[in-house]
């Protein structure tokens, strides 16, 4: 599911890098924190020759949600990275952007599941 969503919310307020034709282009630190928001599990990076790559490690695969950003396949590292690493190649601004804009899709998506669920009959 987050897969699907994550390019209707991938923007240039979650990465400076973004392009239209290019959705996923600098988006892999903002989208591994999310990720590790829904899902838990661990960060990972691998180095790149520009810059580190992070993605994340969720029950017993690598998910690399930002991927499609890149030509070829990547030879992955899978070398244990934290939250502050994967911050730090993003602004608090722009991980927040994401966050919210995957918390606002989720939602509606549930919504358009389970409307009535959503609602509670009063006493």
């Amino acid at each position: 599911m987050l897969r699907s969503i994550l390019p209707e919310c991938w923007s240039v307020e979650t990465s400076s890098l973004w392009l239209p034709e290019n959705p996923a282009r600098g988006q892999c630190d903002v989208t591994s924190l999310a990720a590790h928001d829904i899902f838990g599990g661990e960060i990972l990076k691998t180095r790149l020759p520009a810059r580190w790559h992070f993605y994340n490690w969720i029950g017993a695969d690598r998910h690399d949600l930002t991927d499609s950003q890149f030509a070829s396949s990547i030879i992955y590292d899978d070398a244990r990275s934290t939250r502050e690493e994967a911050l730090a190649g993003a602004t608090l601004r722009q991980y927040t952007a994401l966050r919210n804009s995957v918390a606002r899709r989720i939602l509606a998506l549930r919504l358009r599941e389970r409307p009535s669920s959503l609602i509670r009959p009063t006493a």
